[in-house]
Order: structure tokens, then sequence, then C-alpha cells
């Protein structure tokens, strides 16, 4: 039988320092995680243990607390195709002109950034070829969460 002694009162001095590595109360605590992360991520392969509590933490908090909650409800909405566009556009520092060549007219993709249109099938698989990424990034993916 193992003495868990040591674990629990280094777990209780963690804790007692930062609480907010296993649950944030509030929007300082969640600051401080957000810093605690940027420092950690610099050794990732030493505190991965610790990273995936923390994040675990940060996330809950994100989904959770009201400041996002406007954020969260427009993700929600968003057609996946779509925000999967607007993130490579992001990422890639494209405007609507750029995809000209790849989706159509540049008028066709102004319509499918305002939402009048949707991308078709030929859309995504010319995005994902062009940006070599899954065309399943463009569609609603299952949730593996347990229904609530």
């Amino acid at each position: 039988m193992s003495n868990f002694s040591q674990v629990k009162n280094t777990a209780l001095e963690l804790f007692s320092m930062a609480g907010f590595v296993s649950h944030i109360k509030n929007d300082d605590e969640y600051h401080q995680a957000l810093e605690l992360m940027d420092e950690l991520i610099e050794e990732y392969d030493m505190y991965k243990p610790l990273i995936e509590v923390l994040s675990v933490s940060i996330e809950r908090w994100e989904d959770e607390a009201d400041e996002f909650a406007d954020f969260n409800e427009r993700i929600a909405n968003l057609d996946d195709g779509l925000a999967t566009l607007r993130t490579v556009m992001d990422q890639y520092q494209i405007k609507a002109d750029d995809l000209k060549d790849v989706i159509g007219s540049k008028s066709l993709v102004s319509m499918i950034l305002s939402g009048s249109r949707k991308l078709t099938k030929e859309h995504v698989q010319a995005l994902s070829n062009r940006f070599n990424i899954s065309p399943a990034l463009f569609f609603k993916q299952p949730s593996l969460a347990a229904p609530k």
C-alpha cells in the first residue's frame, strides 16, 4: 500500500498558492492562469501534466464565464464551413479577392462570407486542395461529449 502523504501535502501547497490551477473563480484568476500557461508552455514536455490540468480549468472558465457568453453563442451559431473559411483567411492573411481563383468571382466569395450563399462541395474541395487541409473541417463534426 502506497503512502500518499507527500502527494497530498504537495497538492495542498500548490492549491493554496494557485487554486486557479484546478478551478478559476474570477477574472483575476483567469488572467493569472493565462500568465502561468504562457510560462509553462516554454518547457512543454517538463510541465505537460500541469498544462493539461490548467487547460481544463481555463477551458471551463471560457465556456461558462459571462464575459465569453456572447462570443460562445456566436461561435455555436456559425456555419462550420464559413467559420473554417474565415479562420483560413485569417491564418493566411488573405482577403476575399484572393479567393476568387479558388471559389469563383469576388462577388460569389463576398456572398459566401456574408452568409447569403453556402459553400458547395466543389468550393470545399478547391479550398482543401489550395490550403492542404481536410475537407472535413468545413462540416459540422458530431460532438463526442455525452448528451446533457
